[in-house]
C-alpha cells in the first residue's frame, strides 16, 4: 500500500482528485467505482470545478457506485442515487446514461445485487476504485464478518454504522437497515484502489487496514493484498501510523 500524507481534509480531497482525473486524462474512457458519504465531497467538488473550467472531461467515462440503502427509490433525497447527482452527476458533463447505483427500490434483493455484479462484470471492473472506510473498518457497506464478502450482496447494517450516519437523516429510526453493497471480491477486482481516509476519529480504522492482520473483521485490511492501492488520509487520520 502507498500511503499519501496530507495536511488536512481540503489536501486530502486535492490530491485525491490529482490521481482520479490523471486515471481519466490518460483514458477518457475510464470506468471509475464510486463511493459516497462526507469523506469524497471534497474532492468531487475540485473534480467539478476542473470540469467546469474544461481542464477535464467526463463524456466517455462510466461510473458504478459501490452502494445504495435497500428501500430508497431514486429520488429519495437520502438515496445514494440523489447524493451522486447532487454532489457530481448533475455538476460534470458525464452521459447519465453511463452512471451506475445499486436499485435499492428494487425489494428482490436477489434478483438486484445479481443484474449490479452483471452490469460491473460486462463493464470489464473499475480501472480506479474510490474508497471510504469506516469507524468499524467497513469499506463500501461491507460490515466485519467473520469472511469475506464476494459479489453484490444485501447486507444488515451494524449499529455503528446506522449511528454513524443518522446524521443525514432527520431522526436516527429513518435511516435504512439494510442495504445493497458491492461485496469485497468485486472491489479487489478494481486495477486499482484509491481509499480515502480524514479526521482522528478514523485513526484507529486506519492503522488496522495498513498494519493489523488481514481479517474479515476489519473488511479494509484486506487491501494489503491489493497490487495497486494508494492511501490518501490526513495527519489526524494517520496519528496512530508511524511517519515513513
Amino acid at each position: 500500500m502507498r500511503i499519501v500524507r496530507t495536511r488536512d481534509y481540503d489536501d486530502m480531497s486535492r490530491k485525491a482528485a490529482n490521481v482520479i482525473s490523471a486515471k481519466i486524462i490518460l483514458k477518457p474512457e475510464s470506468v471509475l467505482g464510486l463511493a459516497t458519504g462526507s469523506t469524497p465531497i471534497g474532492t468531487y467538488r475540485q473534480l467539478a470545478e476542473w470540469n467546469k473550467k474544461g481542464d477535464l472531461d467526463f463524456s466517455q467515462v462510466s461510473t458504478y457506485n459501490l452502494d445504495e440503502y435497500r428501500g430508497l427509490s431514486h429520488d429519495d433525497p437520502q438515496s445514494y442515487h440523489y447524493f451522486m447527482k447532487t454532489n457530481l452527476f448533475d455538476l460534470v458533463n458525464i452521459d447519465i446514461a453511463h452512471t451506475h447505483v445499486p436499485d435499492g427500490s428494487n425489494p428482490d434483493a436477489d434478483a438486484a445485487c445479481r443484474e449490479y455484479d452483471e452490469m460491473v462484470a460486462e463493464a470489464g471492473y473499475p480501472d480506479l476504485q474510490l474508497l471510504g472506510i469506516g469507524h468499524n473498518g467497513h469499506i463500501g457497506f461491507n460490515e466485519p464478518s467473520e469472511y469475506f464478502s464476494k459479489g453484490t450482496h444485501c447486507v444488515d447494517l451494524t449499529e455503528s454504522t446506522i449511528k454513524a450516519n443518522s446524521r443525514l437523516f432527520e431522526h436516527e429510526k429513518d435511516v435504512p437497515r439494510q442495504a445493497y453493497t458491492m461485496g469485497v471480491q468485486t472491489i479487489m477486482f478494481a486495477r486499482s484502489i484509491l481509499i480515502l481516509a480524514s479526521g482522528v476519529d478514523k485513526a484507529q480504522a486506519v492503522y488496522d487496514m495498513c498494519y493489523g492482520h488481514v481479517t474479515p473483521q476489519c473488511p479494509a485490511s484486506i487491501l494489503q493484498l491489493h497490487p495497486n492501492c494508494t492511501v490518501i488520509a490526513d495527519e489526524a487520520a494517520l496519528s496512530l501510523c508511524p511517519a515513513e
